[in-house]
């Protein structure tokens, strides 16, 4: 873990916790409800009374569309180190009315307070960008899991190159950043939002991390050409 790299993030996201559900679906056009779904579906909870884990969980917009499919008995554990994002989950799980069916964790997703073994599926969203260390995250991921569970990761990637990807940047790298500013007033938070998608490892590069953790199974759904990678994979039973 990266001292100086968790409290930039905690600190970006400590500001925008007010907003940060709003934004994302106006910079998404709605389109990240959507890409959720599609993670809990890759999943395969829906019916079941499983054990949930969501990895940086924020807001918990992730943990809530899981606990509406889960059967009665299921239960959703959201662990974030954003204590703004956290107030913000619960308000919206209590909202829902979904308060038995989730719990939240102030803790780090790279050292969570659980015993191993435990979970029946682990998920995340939106979340990678931020975490220093990507191959702690997966083992970490995989430690927790029970023989046989199911993990899923949604995030945003650089697409590649061609007239969707120029397209992509202009919207991403200059308009996002100035909607960003104008709803939270806070500018900063979403260059560095936007920088970090830049930056970041390639949908192949950590598929073969998720491998290198000891998962199997492990597959990629491509969304907006690349932009958007849904991972999937499994612990061996």
């Amino acid at each position: 873990m990266s001292a100086p790299h968790d409290t930039l993030v905690r600190s970006i996201f400590d500001r925008i916790a007010w907003r940060y559900d709003l934004l994302n679906r106006i910079i998404s056009f709605r389109l990240d409800s959507r890409w959720r779904r599609k993670a809990i579906d890759a999943l395969g909870i829906e019916g079941r009374a499983a054990l949930v884990l969501d990895l940086g969980t924020g807001t918990g917009a992730l943990a809530l569309d899981a606990c509406r499919v889960l059967a009665p008995g299921g239960r959703v554990v959201g662990v974030d180190f954003s204590r703004p994002m956290l107030e913000h989950a619960r308000k919206e799980t209590s909202e829902a009315g979904h308060d038995a069916r989730a719990a939240y964790v102030l803790a780090h997703a790279l050292a969570t307070p659980v015993r191993s073994g435990t979970f029946d599926a682990v998920m995340s969203a939106f979340v990678l960008r931020n975490v220093g260390d990507l191959d702690s995250f997966y083992r970490e991921s995989y430690r927790v899991l029970r023989p046989g569970g199911r993990m899923v990761s949604l995030d945003m990637f650089p697409p590649p190159q061609g007239l969707f990807s120029a397209l992509y940047w202009v919207y991403f790298g200059k308009l996002m950043p100035w909607i960003g500013s104008v709803v939270s007033r806070d500018r900063i938070a979403y260059r560095y939002l936007s920088d970090s998608v830049r930056s970041f490892v390639s949908p192949e590069r950590v598929a073969a991390i998720i491998a290198s953790a000891g998962f199997v199974e492990t597959r990629t759904v491509r969304y907006l050409q690349g932009a958007i990678c849904l991972q999937v994979a499994a612990k061996p039973r």
